[in-house]
């Protein structure tokens, strides 16, 4: 699995804002909108005078420049990356210090501080998914010896939740945290199949992104594709996100049959036979579901 970050050969045309303007957190399908869309500030940067933007908007655009790369950042390159003016940023940065959102190094760096990580960790908990899959997950991982991966819906991406590696792993650049178009992923498309046509039409409208020269881009082949998923109850993914990388995903239901995630397994295209790992993948979907309240 790779992220938008690890796939710099991509034409812009083909990729999201590298640095998402603020404005796309809250009309939401953030990290597809296109280059052209209205609410897409160049560069994804919010306009230079930020007068109408509430403080919670400038603190969360000044959080979301941070990418995985990134250890420690600077009060002025958070403002250039943000297009926040300087003072804005080195005040905000401050007071998110002082609340433990960052944290400031001794030579005046910040970092993202434990608070946003005890308050990701408690959203997963809250959600109760990944700790329902955990041991499924590993078992699926070490009875295909290939990597196993939980992920959900966010609008018009897929985020993973967690990732299990066998051992020797081998070397996929899966992150788990990380985020993907849905209709280049296993995933993305295992649980799109069962999620509602209004969520369907929605990433449609978003534009259909080219990672490989196998993505779908084609409204009427993606819903084609769709349809066998509902029919077969497994996604599959054919070097779409990733070249010599292929998935073999099944969605996880909850209360009411709703969909609520997938589960995959994933490794590379030489190593990996689809086919014979389907049925692995969909028991570990269907007792995920048993315990998500679902029918397995």
């Amino acid at each position: 699995m790779v992220t938008w970050e690890d796939a710099p050969h991509l034409k812009a045309r083909d990729r999201p804002v590298p640095h998402t303007p603020v404005s796309a957190y809250v009309h939401g399908c953030f990290s597809c909108l296109p280059p052209t869309d209205s609410r897409c500030y160049r560069l994804g940067m919010v306009s230079e005078s930020d007068g109408g933007m509430s403080s919670i908007a400038r603190a969360l655009a000044l959080l979301s420049v941070y990418q995985p790369r990134d250890r420690e950042l600077s009060a002025a390159e958070m403002a250039r990356r943000s297009g926040l003016p300087r003072s804005t940023a080195y005040r905000m940065s401050g007071e998110l210090a002082n609340l433990g959102i960052l944290e400031q190094t001794p030579d005046g760096q910040f970092r993202l501080g434990l608070k946003l990580f005890e308050l990701g960790q408690l959203a997963l908990y809250q959600q109760g998914l990944r700790e329902s899959a955990a041991s499924f997950l590993a078992d699926l991982s070490n009875a295909t010896r290939q990597t196993s991966h939980l992920a959900i819906l966010d609008h018009c991406d897929v985020v993973y939740l967690d990732s299990i590696r066998p051992s020797p792993p081998p070397r996929l650049r899966a992150r788990v945290g990380g985020r993907l178009p849905a209709t280049v992923t296993g995933v993305g498309k295992a649980i799109l199949a069962f999620s509602s046509p209004e969520t369907i039409d929605e990433v449609i409208a978003r534009g259909l992104p080219r990672l490989t020269t196998n993505s779908i881009t084609d409204e009427a082949r993606l819903r084609a594709e769709l349809a066998k998923v509902r029919r077969t109850g497994l996604a599959f993914d054919h070097q779409e996100q990733a070249v010599g990388t292929s998935c073999c995903a099944a969605p996880i239901f909850g209360v009411h049959q709703r969909v609520v995630g997938a589960v995959s397994v994933s490794g590379h295209t030489s190593n990996i036979r689809l086919d014979l790992v389907a049925a692995a993948v969909q028991s570990a979907a269907a007792g995920i579901s048993r315990v998500q309240g679902g029918k397995g």
